[in-house]
């Protein structure tokens, strides 16, 4: 494998989350909890980028509330309190269509707001987008030179319109273009971090030997948009993913520069799953499953919630009989738990996917 210089930025292994999920959107105080559950893990990351919120994706070049900047410099605060890299992903919509003086002043305002949070980390984010033009990859690269112009002394990172190899990019996003990932490589510094999922966008197994190839093009190593446990689209929402991460690594340091895991629209139910991050990067190994469940939820609802793992995450909604569902909301009721209340809110359709979240 190649050995890459070293990029020049914040060289900190990054391990944590990203808040980057459609659908249902998290409530401050989760968000509060997560940073606290990140801490107690050993976890050292949080980049927030809900696609719900409209102020980084369709309505970007408008200002948040001044509500929602308050919520967002709480939460910068208390990370930087407890040790944790706050991060703030931004994906101007569609940028790169037009990019003249206006856009680029409206890009430098909301680069300059967003520094006002005082982040460790600044993502711009191109994923989930149509793209179908031969000077893609040079036209995202001078908006990041832009952005790294304008921003704080943030560790910047970019996803790629095609942050994976999977087809399914091209089927929704279009024909990616030809050297789209050589050129990025060859044009963004080596301080740019990029964000990739594996081979498919949810990937089911992530190694060294499965990244080497995209490291060749980028020309480093990439940063893991891990998209487990999340379960924001279709056929995903339809299950419950609460086993600890697994089937990720080894890593070599030539391949990975951080792991930042998706979680579910249930917060608090991703605290376990994710916990099973802190295995796969040095750290020491976690606790049996139910001595983490216990640790999380409580001993009585730990137990409850092992034993219905197989049906909440391999047969799913679909496979659970309106009968079964409804007596194991009651169930799950019963428990003065956050996590508890989100899988009965789960059983009774009350995250079902809508497909407009998708536009929005």
């Amino acid at each position: 494998m190649k050995t890459y210089k070293k990029q020049g930025n914040d060289d900190h292994f990054i391990a944590g989350i990203v808040e980057g999920f459609y659908g249902s959107q998290w409530s401050w105080q989760l968000r509060s909890d997560f940073v606290v559950f990140l801490q107690s893990v050993g976890l050292n990351s949080y980049l927030y980028c809900p696609k719900g919120d409209p102020y980084l994706r369709k309505q970007w070049q408008s200002p948040w509330p001044q509500k929602t900047v308050k919520h967002l410099s709480g939460l910068s605060s208390q990370c930087r309190d407890n040790g944790i890299h706050f991060g703030v992903g931004l994906s101007p919509y569609q940028l790169y269509q037009h990019y003249g003086s206006p856009q680029k002043q409206s890009l430098r305002d909301k680069v300059l707001e967003i520094n006002e949070l005082e982040p460790a980390i600044l993502a711009v984010l191109f994923d989930d987008m149509p793209a179908e033009q031969a000077d893609l990859a040079a036209i995202q690269s001078e908006i990041i030179a832009d952005i790294q112009s304008w921003m704080g002394p943030h560790r910047l990172m970019m996803c790629p319109t095609w942050y994976s190899f999977d087809p399914v990019l091209e089927a929704h996003f279009g024909e990616r273009p030809r050297d789209y990932w050589h050129q990025l490589g060859e044009f963004l510094p080596l301080s740019v971090d990029i964000l990739w999922t594996g081979n498919q966008v949810c990937s089911e197994h992530i190694a060294s030997r499965d990244l080497e190839p995209i490291c060749e093009q980028l020309g480093r190593p990439v940063v893991l948009w891990d998209n487990y446990p999340v379960n924001d689209g279709a056929k995903r929402s339809r299950y419950l993913y609460c086993r600890p991460l697994s089937n990720r690594g080894p890593f070599s340091k030539h391949t990975v520069r951080g792991h930042l895991c998706n979680p579910m629209n249930q917060g608090y139910l991703s605290m376990l799953p994710i916990s099973g991050l802190v295995e796969h990067h040095g750290q020491p190994p976690s606790e049996h499953q139910i001595a983490t469940a216990e640790r999380l939820y409580g001993r009585d609802l730990a137990e409850t919630l092992v034993r219905d793992i197989d049906q909440f995450q391999d047969r799913g909604l679909d496979n659970i009989t309106p009968n079964e569902r409804e007596k194991l909301a009651q169930e799950y009721s019963q428990f003065d738990h956050p996590a508890a209340k989100e899988i009965s809110a789960w059983l009774r359709g009350e995250y079902t996917f809508d497909p407009a979240c998708l536009t929005d």
